[in-house]
């Protein structure tokens, strides 16, 4: 610590008020049913995207967001609301694992000391966070709710026809000879048809087409797998074919992997953003990260290869593509697939195969997102095989290229070179054809021409509009049963295992082959203690070392991947509404008053007669989100908010959950960079630890400067002497109310009496209230604290200061700096009591817009155009009262003595004009 001079004695009181806040639960929001719950109070529920404890703890970054909810959250409280302000850890994750993995120490030790130091620098911050519904993902009281979760995921179906998920049962019963719930579904069109099918059935086909429908599924995908690591890495885990953790190679290969059918949800994850405040912007990234296209599937025969398995009628392979642009088939003069997709091995000739397989090789290498990239220079391999193009029966060569990607439509695509860019890169560099089929309506340059014109060279639709010749087309593919119309989304299944130790097992036995959930009782499922940590070394996950725990009975064994460390961030907002419900994975009433609605509909038990009802009608909700305010960085604008969505949704059509949607609005913090302008980094030493300048300036200086830097969206650069400036306006605030003994003693200042304001120093309180009260409501705490600074500074200097200006001032600056206030706060109430005695407890002050219109105004005197003087004046005096107040002026009278007034023009309320001769 600086042995300099504080600007105000901080430290002597921030401790002392973080401990009592501690001590008396000061922020504890309690639930329906609990004690001092009060059913008359409006609830807000404020959320911070909780962090992942690392070992370097917090830098100035992080505090950002979390500052300006705790202002939000303190200042709605006075405003009589039940406000819900938890903090908790998404701590599973790779760094615990590979330091264990390092040192042999467990995991859950390494996450315990990076909790405890990043909870101390937390509440050194003095943020009100309700600390009773702390949550910890790597706590098996938390982890047993993840995985009970995944299983009503697991034992779920979505049904297409009411476009929600519902229980796998009651496909089952339907698919079932002798159904006993068939009440229950038998005016669903789609369980109705899937009974009738169902006589065609054997017992085998009725368990597939029970384990395609679960939302929860395994399947053998292509993943990014580090060897090193020993684990599957999300594409935004592997940076340029490497690791984002330690830079170790990637290599694609495919895997038996758990996965959850999103996609299913895709529709509705685009359209029910529409009732969301959230940033366009964040929505945008949301929609086309989903990538809902209309267009059409065509299905292109393969040339001349037999498939000995298919029926004699259809003894040839085909591939189906998905296109937007279905009116430019004649123009598709090749086609590609992905190098992976399973029809290439069928097709390849055995001149083409070295070549082949060497592609895939070198394939296998790159993470998909290289493979995209649009800069890249295209490559890829002929297959020695051909297509046939359906309109004009034209064999077409099959290509394999890495920028097709499996996972995508259908992982195959024709090649237009003349109307799509990639195509065009790719036909001119392998000397492919190139046949114009769209005319340009304005002129530009056919070759490459992507967007609308008239069809030619294409007999069934030549000379339509695009979008004409699109609807022709189409129905003439469906006519003949060579495609159909399609909606596609680039939305891809959520790969939901990974091959770890850290992470949450799955609920999940096998035995033959087969795969099967537990029961609730036996959960939470643990991760079984290890001697090392380190990867198999054979793709196996590590928990396959512990072989008495894999193995559940004789004939089962357990799974034995983990789930992603998304899977305790999809859920944790509900946890915070009841985290110590066993019974649970949310209690009923809790979730309903914090997540759901005080409309119409709800009832706290014992507050009314209405019944409770598992989820509110839909008339009755009017905004689909339950937290109220959801605060964060842009780094989680896609996936999160997409897993948390997805999760939410099946729980809610599941009557889980009263709200369809997580959060109702969403503000994304800018980020903070270092003092060179660059994003803070350990590598470029710009880190500032937030301890350091709590040590020089105070936890209440921090806090003000890291909203006074500028809009809270805004992307800023972090300045210790902007730190030094906000500690110089708290210590005015501190001096204007306390004075210093020769001894080093403070106490109250004299100046402060109990005296009534004048009518200058009361349009300013009132106009202050205003002021702090909408931008703390809009989030510009950067104006609010601004507008602080000039009510200090109008009673600086001020002989006697009212006792009751400073309460306001102290009330309004309270959610900034609660440590300084909260002293003031007490020493002010030793001369001046006030009940209640704690400043958090207060009511949030009004303010009376009477007072605030002004009585004067101040105008402009010209003469012939140019400003001579400046005159108040009543606010909408006449026209005569302002000209003869002007001509009155020592300064006007002595300008125009003498000369001859042509016109006296006036604009009420700004200026007088005076024409001379």
């Amino acid at each position: 610590m600086s042995a300099r001079r504080k600007p105000y004695p901080f430290d002597r009181f921030e401790s002392k008020w973080q401990r009592l806040w501690d001590e008396q639960h000061l922020f504890h929001a309690p639930n329906p049913g609990e004690k001092d719950f009060d059913p008359s109070k409006p609830k807000f529920y404020i959320l911070d995207m909780f962090p992942y404890p690392s070992g370097a703890g917090l830098h100035v970054g992080h505090p950002e967001g979390y500052t300006a909810t705790d202002i939000l959250a303190r200042y709605k409280r006075m405003r009589g609301f039940s406000v819900l302000h938890p903090m908790g850890w998404d701590a599973f994750g790779l760094p615990a694992e590979q330091y264990a993995i390092k040192t042999g120490q467990h995991p859950a030790i390494t996450t315990r000391e990076n909790v405890a130091k990043f909870k101390s620098q937390l509440k050194r911050i003095g943020f009100s966070y309700d600390w009773q519904r702390e949550v910890n993902t790597t706590d098996p009281h938390y982890y047993k709710w993840t995985q009970w979760i995944f299983l009503q995921i697991y034992n779920s179906y979505f049904d297409y026809e009411l476009k929600k998920a519902q229980p796998i049962a009651l496909l089952e019963d339907a698919l079932s000879e002798k159904p006993r719930r068939q009440n229950e579904w038998k005016d669903n069109a789609y369980l109705a048809a899937t009974h009738d099918a169902s006589a065609e059935m054997s017992a085998e086909d009725r368990a597939r087409f029970i384990e395609r429908s679960r939302l929860a599924y395994v399947a053998e995908v292509p993943v990014n797998w580090c060897p090193e690591l020993g684990t599957v890495l999300a594409n935004e885990e592997v940076i340029d074919g490497k690791s984002e953790i330690g830079g170790f190679p990637v290599v694609r290969r495919p895997m038996r992997q758990w996965m959850l059918r999103i996609t299913a949800y895709a529709e509705r994850l685009i359209d029910e953003l529409e009732g969301l405040d959230w940033p366009e912007g964040i929505k945008l990234l949301q929609r086309n990260w989903i990538g809902r296209s209309e267009g059409a599937e065509i299905r292109f025969p393969v040339a001349g290869v037999v498939d000995p398995g298919a029926a004699t009628s259809d003894r040839g392979y085909n591939i189906t593509v998905f296109t937007t642009r279905p009116d430019t088939l004649y123009g598709a003069t090749y086609m590609v697939l992905a190098p992976e997709h399973s029809l290439v091995d069928l097709i390849v000739t055995e001149e083409q195969w070295p070549a082949v397989r060497d592609y895939r090789e070198r394939t296998a290498r790159k993470s998909e997102l290289e493979r995209t990239d649009l800069a890249k220079e295209k490559t890829g391999v002929f297959t020695g095989a051909f297509a046939i193009n359906p309109v004009n029966d034209e064999k077409i060569p099959i290509w394999i290229a890495d920028y097709v990607l499996l996972g995508y439509g259908t992982g195959a695509i024709m090649g237009v070179p003349a109307h799509d860019e990639r195509d065009l890169e790719f036909a001119r560099k392998f000397d492919l054809p190139i046949r114009q089929v769209v005319r340009p309506l304005g002129g530009e340059e056919a070759i490459g021409f992507t967007g609308d014109g008239v069809a030619i060279n294409s007999p069934v639709i030549d000379g339509l509009p695009s979008r004409e010749a699109t609807r022709k087309i189409t129905a003439w593919l469906e006519e003949r049963g060579l495609g159909k119309r399609s909606i596609n989304y680039k939305l891809r299944d959520w790969l939901f295992s990974r091959q770890r130790y850290w992470g949450e097992p799955f609920p999940i036995v096998w035995e033959s082959g087969k795969h099967r959930s537990l029961a609730e009782a036996e959960l939470p499922v643990m991760p079984p203690p290890l001697e090392d940590y380190k990867p198999t070394g054979t793709g196996e996950p590590p928990l396959a070392k512990a072989k008495e725990r894999a193995r559940y009975s004789d004939k089962a064994i357990r799974e034995t991947n983990v789930m992603p460390q998304w899977a305790g961030s999809c859920w944790y907002y509900i946890r915070f509404c009841g985290p110590k419900n066993d019974q649970r994975f949310v209690g009923e009433e809790a979730e309903r008053y914090w997540m759901g609605s005080k409309g119409p509909d709800f009832r706290v038990q014992g507050s009314g007669t209405a019944t409770e009802t598992r989820n509110l009608k839909p008339e009755t909700v009017t905004k689909p989100g339950g937290v109220d305010l959801y605060v964060g960085g842009t780094e989680h604008a896609v996936l999160h908010l997409l897993y948390a969505r997805f999760w939410h949704k099946v729980l809610f059509d599941l009557e889980y959950l009263s709200k369809p949607e997580p959060f109702q609005r969403l503000v994304n913090q800018g980020i903070i960079l270092g003092e060179d302008n660059q994003k803070m980094s350990k590598s470029r030493g710009n880190i500032v630890n937030p301890d350091e300048v709590i040590d020089e300036y105070g936890a209440d200086a921090f806090r003000c400067y890291e909203m006074f830097m500028g809009p809270l969206e805004q992307m800023k650069p972090w300045s210790m002497r902007g730190v030094e400036g906000v500690s110089r306006f708290l210590a005015r605030v501190w001096r204007l109310m306390m004075d210093e003994s020769q001894s080093g003693e403070w106490g109250l200042s004299p100046r402060i009496q109990d005296i009534a304001l004048d009518k200058s120093q009361l349009k300013l309180v009132h106009a202050t209230v205003k002021k702090v009260t909408e931008d703390i409501e809009s989030l510009s705490f950067n104006t609010a604290i601004s507008q602080m600074m000039v009510f200090v500074n109008s009673f600086t200097n001020v002989e006697k200061i009212p006792a009751t200006a400073m309460r306001t001032l102290l009330v309004l600056l309270n959610p900034f700096a609660p440590h300084l206030t909260s002293e003031l706060w007490e020493k002010l109430g030793t001369k001046f009591p006030v009940e209640p005695a704690d400043i958090a407890r207060q009511t949030w002050p009004d303010y009376d817009e009477a007072l605030l219109i002004e009585d004067e105004v101040e105008i402009v005197v010209q003469i012939n155009g140019k400003m001579r003087a400046r005159l108040k004046v009543p606010t909408n005096a006449n026209e005569e009262t302002l000209k003869k107040a002007a001509l009155a002026l020592p300064k006007i009278a002595e300008s125009i003595a003498g000369k001859g007034i042509r016109k006296v023009v006036i604009v009420p309320n700004k200026l007088v004009n005076i024409a001379t001769n």
